[in-house]
C-alpha cells in the first residue's frame, strides 16, 4: 500500500509539472468581455439590437450589439480595466435594464488571457427590483460568491454570504455540502477505474469537461457538429456493445466485421449530417441533453477502455507508462473541446438569474435544490448498484481482487468494461451538475481534478463509497475554510486534509490495511 500511495503522489506531481494552466492570450485568441441578454420571464430566449460598448477611459475600444440568441462579444486590446455601459436607448421600451449589487454596468477588471462573461439583466418596465437578485460569472481571478450561493470552487468572497458567523456557517456548509455531492458524483468513476485497473486516470477532469460541454451543446441547438457526434457515438457505442455481449458466442471474423460495420456507418451518418449543416436543426431541454451527455460520456469511457487501455494491458505495458498515457490523452481531449468549443466561458441558458429559495438561514436558488437532489439520487443508485445487482457485486469483487475474481470465473475484461461505462457516464453526469452550478468552460474538469483525487485518497482508494464520504469531506473543508482564511486557499486547505489523512491512515477513511512484501 506505501508504494502504491507513493506512486499516486508521484504521479499527481507530473500532472502538476507537465499540464499546462490556463491558456496564453494568444492560445484564445485574445482578452475579451462577452454576455448574453434574455427576456425577463425566459433568459433562454435572446433579445436582439441591445448596444454595449467597451472603452478605455475617454477612448472606446469597441462595441457589439446583441444577436437574435441576446449574445455579444468585445474583444479587448490587452489585459486592464474597462468601462461597460450599455446603450438604453437600444433596450425595447417594454424592457428596462435591472440595477443589481453586482456587477452589469461600470468598471470590469480584464485578467491576461481571460475571456470574462457578464450577465446583464434586464426586468418588465417599471417592475419593482428591490427584492430581486442575480447571478453572475464567476470565473474572474477574484470572482465573487453571488447572491445565489452558488459559489465557484476557486474565488469565494466570505463577504458574500450575509449576516452572522452562525449564518455564515449555514450557508457555507450548505455550498459545501453541494459542492461535495458534485466532486463525489465525478470521483465514483475515477475511484471504480483505479480499483479495477489500478490505473490513474488523468483524463478523468476532462471527461468531466465533456459532459458538461456536450449538455451545453444540445441544449442551446444542435445541428452540424452535434448530429455529426451523435452518428459517431451511436457508432462506437454500437460496436462496443456489439462486443461485449457477442463476444465468444460467435466467431471473431463476422464479429470484427458487424463492428467495423457499426463505426464506419456512424463516420458515414456523420458525414452526411455535417454536410446538412443546419438544415437538420433542433434543441431539447436541459434534462434531456443531460441524459444524452451521460450516454455520451459512458460511450466515451467505454471507447478508452475496449480500444486502449485494454491493448496496452495485453501487452503488459508498465504502469507509469500507462500514467504517461493518460496525461496525453487528457491533453488531447482537452484542446479538441477548446477547438471545438472555444475557450469563452457561459451558463446554461434559463439557469442564470434565479429567485432565492430560502430555507431558514439558507438561500438557495432552485438549481442548486435540483443539483442536491439529483447527485443525491445519483449516489444512492450507484451504491444500489453496487450492493445489490450482480454486475456490482462482479464490479467489487474485481476491485477486491481481480486475480481471485478471474479464478472464480468473473469475465474481468466485460465487468472492467462496465466499469468504464458506469465512470464515463458518472463524469459526465458531475460535470452537468458542476456547470450548472458554476460555469462551463474547456478547463473546468482539470480545475476540479486535484479535489477528485483528494476525495478518493481521502475515503480510500478503489472503493465508491469511499469517494463519496471523501467528496462530501472535501467540499465542506473546501467551503467552510473559507470562513477564516482567504478564498483562494479553498483548495489548499482540502489538499492539506488529503496530506493529513496520508500521514495517520494512509489507507484512507474506508480502506483496507494490506500487506507490502
Amino acid at each position: 500500500m506505501r508504494t502504491r500511495l507513493v506512486t499516486v503522489l508521484l504521479a499527481l506531481i507530473t500532472a502538476l509539472v507537465v499540464i499546462p494552466g490556463p491558456a496564453t492570450a494568444d492560445e484564445q485568441g485574445g482578452e475579451s468581455l462577452s454576455g448574453q441578454i434574455g427576456q425577463p420571464d425566459d433568459r433562454s430566449q435572446g433579445v436582439e439590437g441591445i448596444r454595449i460598448a467597451v472603452s478605455d477611459g475617454d477612448d472606446e475600444v469597441g462595441a457589439d450589439e446583441t444577436d437574435p440568441d441576446g449574445n455579444w462579444e468585445v474583444e479587448v486590446p490587452g489585459p486592464g480595466t474597462y468601462d461597460l455601459e450599455v446603450d438604453r436607448g437600444s433596450v425595447p421600451e417594454e424592457y428596462e435594464l435591472r440595477e443589481t449589487p453586482l456587477v452589469t454596468e461600470g468598471t470590469v477588471e480584464v485578467e491576461p488571457g481571460e475571456s470574462s462573461t457578464l450577465i446583464l439583466a434586464l426586468e418588465e418596465a417599471g417592475e419593482d427590483q428591490s427584492q430581486e437578485e442575480s447571478s453572475a460569472s464567476p470565473e474572474d481571478d477574484a470572482a465573487e460568491e453571488d447572491e445565489d450561493g452558488a459559489a465557484d470552487e476557486e474565488d469565494i468572497e466570505v463577504e458574500g454570504v450575509s449576516g452572522g458567523f452562525g449564518d455564515r456557517f449555514l450557508q457555507l456548509t450548505a455550498a459545501g455540502l453541494l459542492f461535495g455531492l458534485v466532486i463525489a458524483v465525478s470521483a465514483i468513476g475515477l475511484s471504480l477505474i483505479f480499483g479495477t485497473t489500478k490505473l490513474i486516470n488523468f483524463a478523468h477532469g476532462d471527461m468531466v469537461t465533456f459532459g458538461a460541454m456536450m449538455a451545453l451543446l444540445f441544449s442551446t441547438g444542435a445541428a452540424g457538429l452535434g448530429n455529426s457526434l451523435l452518428a459517431i457515438f451511436a457508432g462506437v457505442g454500437g460496436a462496443i456493445l456489439l462486443g461485449a455481449f457477442l463476444e465468444g458466442k460467435v466467431r471473431s471474423t463476422p464479429l470484427i466485421v458487424v463492428q467495423w460495420t457499426a463505426v464506419f456507418g456512424g463516420i458515414a451518418v456523420a458525414t452526411a449530417m455535417g454536410v446538412a449543416g443546419d438544415s437538420i436543426a433542433w434543441e431539447v431541454p436541459l434534462w434531456a441533453a443531460a441524459g444524452i451527455a451521460v450516454v455520451m460520456g459512458a460511450v466515451l469511457g467505454g471507447t478508452m477502455e475496449r480500444y486502449l487501455w485494454r491493448p496496452l494491458r495485453r501487452r503488459n505495458v508498465a504502469m507509469i507508462q500507462m500514467f504517461i498515457v493518460s496525461i496525453g490523452l487528457a491533453l488531447i481531449l482537452r484542446h479538441v473541446l477548446l477547438v471545438l468549443f472555444s475557450a469563452n466561458r457561459t451558463r446554461y441558458s434559463g439557469f442564470q438569474v434565479q429567485d432565492m429559495v430560502h430555507l431558514g438561514p439558507v438561500s438557495l436558488p432552485p438549481r442548486d435544490l435540483v443539483i442536491i437532489g439529483v447527485a443525491v439520487a445519483a449516489l444512492l443508485l450507484v451504491g444500489s448498484l453496487l450492493q445489490f445487482t450482480r454486475i456490482g457485486k462482479a464490479m467489487r469483487a474485481v476491485s477486491d481482487n481481480r486475480d481471485l475474481a478471474e479464478s472464480s470465473g468473473i469475465d474481468v475484461d466485460r465487468v472492467t468494461l462496465y466499469v468504464w461505462f458506469l465512470g464515463g457516464g458518472l463524469a459526465s453526469l458531475g460535470g452537468v451538475l458542476f456547470g450548472l452550478n458554476q460555469v462551463v468552460d474547456y478547463e473546468m474538469g482539470f480545475r476540479l481534478l486535484l479535489l477528485m483525487f483528494a476525495a478518493v485518497i481521502l475515503g480510500g482508494l478503489g472503493t465508491a463509497y469511499g469517494a463519496m464520504v471523501g467528496g462530501l469531506a472535501v467540499g465542506l473543508v473546501a467551503m467552510l475554510s473559507t470562513l477564516w482564511f482567504p478564498a483562494q486557499l479553498m483548495q489548499a486547505w482540502a489538499l492539506a486534509l488529503m496530506i493529513l489523512m496520508l500521514l495517520f491512515r494512509p489507507q484512507g477513511l474506508l480502506g483496507r490495511r494490506e500487506r507490502v512484501g
